[in-house]
């Protein structure tokens, strides 16, 4: 449907805000401005004075991978029967209605990168999508859009406990630098299984997706920076809970952190550390940050309230609102897409009732690729969705 959003206070994150008119034709974002006209044929849409701004994005999420309230019937997170499943893709267990889909679309939430877990020191293929679709695959913005890997606790405990290589820190670092010699020397090999892990390991190395290296304490990040200068892959740091301890050495190699999830307990050691202000620590330092909910671990419809309480810990506002929207693009290699509202871009827009920064503030209609899937009724006090069958 052709709409046109009038009367808005517009948030595009990469430009100035303004109060005006923004266009979508089919599924993208055709004009916006203080002063742009309603085209004809397009259905007006008052915003009266609400506030607009780009679908928020996640890059880091488990999102119909690990389904809530499923057990372990929706537990499909890692496949933990071989410490190397870099050919293992988390587009293959994800189910568009887990009922955490519809809780992003209601905390303005458009597209996520949906990780395997972390149980393996390589873990498989992530994938970036739009939280609304009816199979995944008309969801997916970009396959693969990493490959994960983790340092730390969980690795060497799920193989230390099967009696398995890797069962310390020196041998999930020992296993990474395995797989990635082998793919370096050998290429693809002659079986469809190695084949199809060099291959993925390869788009690394080549710099074709990124090394998306799980990792909370400053020891395993200064281990991940160590790996990447020796591979000379792209790197980007998922979770960095003491990444605020060597901001500067992270930043003096430009590398991404996706910090969080902030509003959780100090459930384990590495994670004793995770500081509120530690997102505005690395802004400052000059790192591209972003924030993640690793959903379910979060609700994902409480990204935005951890944006807000970094801002309240010393984030600047504006670095909060790019922190979940256009640099959490950028890590995902869709900012070409989404992650701000500029012509040509997908129609993923949300409609606020003010600063979605203010905790009081709640999403009144979401749209992606110029399509309303969520609604929430003033008059009954009740949210709706489109429906996905």
């Amino acid at each position: 449907m052709d709409i046109a959003i009038t009367g808005a206070h517009v948030v595009p994150v990469t430009t100035e805000p303004f109060d005006g008119t923004v266009v979508i034709t089919d599924d993208r974002i055709t004009a916006l401005g203080p002063d742009v006209e309603v085209p004809e044929g397009h259905e007006v849409v008052d915003a009266a004075g609400a506030w607009l701004l780009p679908g928020f994005v996640d890059a880091h999420v488990h999102l119909g991978v690990w389904e809530e309230g499923e057990g372990w019937a929706g537990q499909d997170t890692n496949e933990m029967t071989d410490p190397v499943m870099a050919a293992a893709r988390a587009l293959d267990a994800i189910n568009p209605l887990d009922q955490g889909f519809d809780d992003a679309l209601m905390g303005g939430v458009t597209s996520v990168n949906v990780n395997p877990g972390s149980g393996n020191p390589i873990g498989g293929l992530t994938v970036a999508i739009k939280t609304w679709g009816r199979v995944v695959d008309e969801m997916v913005l970009r396959s693969p859009s990493g490959l994960k890997a983790a340092l730390g606790e969980n690795p060497k405990r799920v193989y230390g406990e099967q009696k398995k290589t890797p069962s310390t820190r020196l041998g999930t670092a020992l296993v990474i630098r395995k797989a990635f010699t082998e793919a370096r020397n050998h290429g693809a090999k002659d079986d469809a299984e190695g084949h199809l892990v060099n291959e993925a390991l390869l788009a690394v190395l080549n710099r074709e997706i990124p090394w998306r290296q799980h990792c909370h304490r400053a020891d395993d990040i200064a281990t991940a920076l160590r790996m990447a200068d020796e591979f000379g892959y792209e790197l980007v740091l998922d979770h960095g809970t003491e990444s605020w301890k060597i901001a500067d050495l992270v930043a003096a190699r430009n590398v991404p952190v996706l910090y969080g999830p902030l509003i959780v307990t100090r459930s384990k050691v590495e994670v004793r550390d995770r500081l509120l202000a530690a997102p505005g620590i690395l802004d400052r330092a000059g790192v591209p940050v972003s924030l993640i909910t690793d959903h379910p671990v979060v609700p994902i419809e409480y990204l935005v309230t951890q944006a807000a309480l970094a801002v309240r810990e010393g984030m600047d506002a504006d670095a909060a609102l790019r922190s979940i929207t256009i640099n959490p693009a950028r890590v995902m290699g869709v900012d070409d897409r989404v992650g701000s509202l500029e012509e040509g871009k997908d129609a993923d827009v949300v409609l606020w009732s003010g600063d979605p920064l203010a905790l009081a503030s709640r999403v009144l209609r979401t749209w992606v690729s110029g399509r309303e899937v969520y609604r929430w009724d003033e008059q009954t006090q009740t949210p709706t969705w489109a429906k996905r069958y």
